[in-house]
């Protein structure tokens, strides 16, 4: 064991008791290369994080451009910094009308609080109602909303005055009721194994809350910033949330999130009490500046338009006996298997073939494929030639 993994499994305290610990040497593109000079091709991006791949040129580029200039120097909401400003304004340019104004976060779950905040102070409603089999981070307010009693049953009590339904079930929109202040959905159901929702799903929850006065938030921190073909995963369903929150993928390889919402929202986070919302790092001028490299990559470029080809690609090179099925949309695709023991085959045994892979919360039978949005025809046809070498294993 080197001592880089030994101390890592020594001192850095662990999500799981066997982590899978590569000791990661540099990263770059789609590849990862560990301490013992391995290279692995990289299908997971972090878990959707490095939607431009690893190093992207132009992110760090903006990087040492900002650290040149300076780093923090104030709580989020105070100074004027151009990185965070700029960003905020070109992402309200891609968003629906409604959606006005940014609050910048340090991570996608800071952000679910934030929203969740807010619609109970816009509604001043005390239930919230999420989805069986969801997940949006695992912070107090998140854990709360979270759509499996297992993983948080060891951390009750929880928020009081939670409710679930069934995603994709239109019998259930009848528990939104005048007494909700928001239904919080992700787009994507992703720990559940990327299920995507039935046509018109979400518009019909989206009208039963305009009924009743409730707010739908959509979470956006998975498909968001390109993963599925468009901007933000909710374009393919033509529907306008209240509060949209995003992360992951819009950092380039950094810790970010957002909540956005209409002015008039946002602003009562600003008084009666002040300071409604308040972080410190938020904004941070050198993320942002990341973040807004990131964006204007996605934006400008072919990168998003080139996302359905790439999808086509990888189900047409994936197509094995033992793959029962792929669900998902886009970079964001979960290959089904025959039960969860072969899933955990699958990624480990690819690991040691040189092909990262992951698990997926929920789903334990499929295994998780969101590589960087950046990767080539060549990189998937290789990633997708060891996957069916392995299968052919089993």
């Amino acid at each position: 064991m080197n001592s880089l993994k030994k101390d890592f499994l020594e001192f850095q305290a662990k999500t799981t008791p066997h982590p899978l610990a590569l000791s990661v040497k540099k990263a770059k593109g789609s590849y990862i290369t560990t301490t013992n000079n391995k290279k692995y091709l990289d299908f997971v991006a972090g878990v959707s994080a490095c939607s431009l791949g690893h190093r992207h040129p132009k992110v760090v580029a903006a990087i040492r451009k900002q650290t040149r200039k300076y780093l923090h120097v104030m709580v989020y909401g105070e100074f004027a910094q151009a990185p965070a400003v700029e960003l905020c304004k070109e992402l309200v340019e891609l968003l629906p009308e409604n959606q006005e104004r940014v609050y910048l976060t340090n991570s996608g779950t800071e952000a679910i609080e934030g929203a969740l905040k807010l619609a109970k102070r816009a509604t001043g409603r005390s239930e919230l109602i999420g989805a069986y089999a969801s997940y949006h981070g695992s912070t107090h307010g998140a854990l709360s909303l979270l759509g499996s009693e297992h993983q948080k049953k060891g951390y009750r009590p929880l928020l009081p005055n939670t409710n679930f339904i069934r995603f994709n079930d239109e019998k259930d929109l009848e528990k939104i009721t005048t007494k909700t202040a928001a239904v919080l959905l992700e787009t994507i159901q992703g720990g559940a194994g990327f299920i995507l929702p039935e046509k018109e799903y979400l518009k019909k929850v989206q009208s039963q809350c305009k009924k009743v006065g409730a707010l739908l938030i959509l979470d956006e921190i998975q498909p968001g910033f390109g993963r599925t073909g468009r901007f933000f995963g909710f374009e393919h369903f033509d529907v306008q949330p209240d509060i949209v929150v995003m992360g992951k993928g819009m950092g380039g390889g950094l810790p970010v999130g957002a909540f956005t919402a209409s002015r008039e929202l946002m602003e009562l986070l600003e008084d009666h009490p002040k300071l409604g919302h308040i972080t410190t790092f938020g904004g941070n001028p050198v993320i942002a500046a990341a973040c807004l490299a990131t964006l204007r990559e996605l934006r400008d470029s072919k990168l998003i338009g080139e996302i359905p080809k790439k999808e086509a690609l990888f189900r047409s090179e994936l197509k094995h006996e033992k793959i029962k099925e792929i669900r998902g949309i886009g970079l964001m695709l979960a290959p089904l298997l025959k039960d969860p023991e072969q899933a955990n085959q699958v990624v480990l045994k690819c690991m040691e073939h040189g092909l990262l892979l992951f698990w997926l919360l929920w789903e334990k039978r499929a295994v998780r494929i969101s590589p960087p949005l950046t990767i080539s025809e060549k990189e998937i046809r290789k990633g997708c030639a060891i996957l069916r070498q392995v299968l052919d294993t089993l």
